[in-house]
């Protein structure tokens, strides 16, 4: 019979993809990890996990057995859940993946949490629009703030809200920027030398694409998979960065550096939270429904 510490058992595995530490963090020796693991593999009579001199992942039976694990594991967690917030001690971890470009959001999100339920420990994991909806897949996040424009929109399978759109900055040193306040279009801010993020990244696709929209060709100068190091190039006087307008206030403050709103055209994407359908809403995903809509 399989019971819950056997299923606790398969998640701190797929975590650690290592035996010895998986077996530490469930408090257990690793023999007697790996008997349990064995038990259950002959209980279900297929093999769970591809083994070697090191654990190499898991079957394809393994993996299905994984996912209801960890939904079965969520069910409990969310259980006790509702019998905190009876209590109006909101308890256990909350993981949301966020898209790199609404971090900041999520940041006052997760203050906003905290303030309302001092107890509730907060996971915010930066990912991409892929990784969120496979997280969402397999329950390992609870939540996601993702580009609601990358939803498959024949699939049912996810409850969206609707957060805010986001809108593009141009952020240039004094000596580079086309004027000192207002708007630049995107054919000026082409012209700039521009440190961009990274091809792979879907801020960056979105940039791409509104230049091929107006026949622009940007002078990339540098690429970053963060906007630290394109503020570093600012600071530095030597490119300026495109931006989401909530990245950029969050990051400006550089009084030698300039933000102008980006125009013609005026381009927006939708934010949205996202999470898996459940017959009960878990009370930490309802909490995070509320702190989104008193971070707006």
């Amino acid at each position: 019979m399989i019971n819950i510490k056997d299923l606790q058992l398969l998640v701190s595995l797929a975590h650690h993809r290592h035996f010895s530490r998986a077996a530490s963090d469930c408090g257990i020796t690793q023999p007697a990890f790996s008997a349990r693991l064995r038990k259950m593999e002959a209980d279900f009579e297929l093999p769970l996990v591809r083994r070697g001199n090191k654990f190499l992942g898991f079957t394809s039976e393994g993996e299905v057995v994984l996912k209801w694990a960890r939904r079965i594991l969520t069910g409990i967690d969310g259980m006790r859940q509702e019998i905190d917030a009876a209590k109006n001690d909101l308890r256990g971890k909350l993981v949301v993946g966020t898209i790199p470009t609404a971090l900041p959001f999520a940041g006052s999100v997760a203050a906003h949490l905290r303030r309302a339920h001092a107890n509730l420990s907060i996971e915010i994991q930066s990912l991409s629009s892929t990784q969120i909806a496979a997280g969402l897949d397999d329950f390992t996040l609870d939540a996601g703030i993702t580009y609601l424009d990358d939803l498959n929109p024949s699939s049912d399978h996810d409850v969206t809200e609707m957060l805010y759109d986001e809108r593009y900055v141009l952020i240039a040193p004094k000596g580079l920027a086309p004027r000192a306040s207002g708007n630049a279009s995107w054919a000026e801010a082409a012209a700039l030398p521009l440190c961009l993020l990274t091809t792979n990244m879907r801020n960056r696709q979105f940039v791409d694409a509104t230049f091929a929209q107006i026949g622009a060709i940007p002078t990339v100068v540098m690429e970053t998979n963060g906007f630290t190091a394109a503020m570093a190039q600012i600071a530095s006087g030597s490119a300026a960065t495109i931006a989401p307008l909530h990245m950029a206030e969050s990051l400006f403050g550089n009084q030698k550096a300039v933000m102008l709103d980006l125009v013609k055209p005026e381009v927006t994407h939708s934010i949205g939270l996202i999470v898996k359908p459940q017959n009960l809403v878990l009370p930490v995903v309802q909490a995070l429904r509320y702190a989104a809509k008193a971070a707006l």
